[in-house]
């Protein structure tokens, strides 16, 4: 059950990209089991360094589903109790050596210098939380659209991109047929 509570300030209302669009050269990878270790790492990382609040950390992404190839980017999903409390959390993991890249409504981002990392913050009880779990569970469980998934992210991933936001974009539409084939699968 979700609590109301009142954010300690006003949220951003409009999107802050840190650094403009960048392109990007990407390219999939096929699984490499060092994804896991890596996430271990960081989530050590982001777990020592934010102390203020209750947070929770998971693996989400390409990377964190075995056998599906991905661009070797390590995306974690961290809750945070206030996303406008960004001093719980954005200093420390600033200090952490992380970098800030997005600031938006409900939703920060901050990623490693090489770019490898991208972690994502949002509230405990935001729906983008569950979202990112219906996924990786479902393709974490599902060949059959494992396989769709890497197909389209390998077709797209022929194209060039000026920005990597743009590709994320183009994956939209599978990625929402996958959920609602998810969320059936999960009602019977």
């Amino acid at each position: 059950m979700s609590r109301m509570r009142t954010p300690r300030r006003p949220d951003v209302t409009t999107l802050e990209l840190i650094g403009g669009a960048e392109a990007l050269e990407l390219e999939l990878h096929s699984y490499d089991k060092r994804w896991a270790s890596s996430y271990l790492e960081h989530q050590r990382r982001i777990s020592d360094a934010v102390t203020t609040g209750k947070i929770s950390i998971e693996h989400i992404g390409s990377t964190s589903v075995p056998g599906l190839a991905a661009k070797p980017i390590i995306d974690i999903l961290v809750t945070v109790d206030d996303i406008t409390a960004e001093e719980d959390y954005l200093d420390a993991l600033l200090d952490a050596g992380y970098e800030l890249r997005v600031r938006e409504p409900r939703h920060r981002l901050v990623r490693t210098p090489t770019r490898d990392v991208h972690v994502h913050l949002f509230e405990h009880d935001d729906p983008a939380v569950h979202e990112y779990l219906l996924l990786r569970d479902h393709l974490r469980s599902d060949a059959t659209d494992r396989a769709l998934y890497e197909d389209t992210k390998r077709r797209l991933l022929s194209k060039r991109w000026d920005d990597m936001n743009d590709y994320a974009d183009a994956k939209t539409d599978v990625i929402m047929a996958i959920k609602e084939r998810a969320r059936a699968a999960r009602g019977r």
